[in-house]
């Protein structure tokens, strides 16, 4: 009987999804019940990808844009998923022009993340982070915390989904705090 509802739950959703949704996506989707059973298209791609893949490890999740003062945290943030990725921490990184300093081009915003500043962590493609136009992400950490009042909010995530902690745009990536956090929610797995 899972078999079949797996099966038809894949079916249902490959209808409806970008036809670059892999089947791991599919799969992904069809076990998990929080909000990042969301699919999410990756920064200058056509590939969309299923958040509950991340299911069950803490998620760094960080609205991000090109030409901010707090830019340079790409580095901070590369540094800390290169640090604690193998021990289950992801960092998600949601481009957004909400405060008028991301590129206008995707290409543009891809060359800031991946080859200025050397990002390996999953960045997806520009979206709202504010209001009623949000990302689905973004939405349920507005809902449980409070919007981002500028670029470079961060949310720590608990593996469980239950737990969010909030960091504002002047918590750097290695502050104590933050890696205090990071190491807490790691442990926690």
């Amino acid at each position: 009987m899972f078999k079949k509802l797996l099966f038809c739950t894949a079916l249902f959703s490959s209808i409806y999804l970008n036809a670059a949704t892999s089947p791991a996506t599919l799969e992904a989707s069809a076990q998990c019940d929080d909000f990042t059973n969301v699919n999410m298209r990756k920064l200058r791609s056509k590939e969309s990808i299923n958040l509950c893949q991340f299911k069950n490890k803490p998620l760094l999740i960080v609205n991000t844009a090109s030409n901010c003062g707090f830019t340079p945290q790409f580095e901070g943030l590369e540094a800390l998923y290169q640090k604690y990725q193998e021990q289950g921490l992801v960092i998600l990184g949601f481009p957004s022009d909400d405060f008028f300093q991301e590129e206008d081009d995707e290409k543009d915003t891809a060359k800031v993340c991946f080859i200025n500043y050397g990002v390996t962590f999953p960045m997806f493609a520009t979206s709202e982070v504010r209001g009623s136009n949000a990302n689905p992400i973004f939405k349920h950490l507005n809902a449980q915390t409070s919007a981002p009042n500028w670029n470079f909010y961060k949310y720590l995530v608990s593996a469980d989904r239950k737990q969010i902690i909030r960091f504002n745009s002047k918590a750097k990536p290695n502050s104590e705090a933050m890696v205090k956090a990071v190491e807490q929610a790691i442990s926690d797995i």
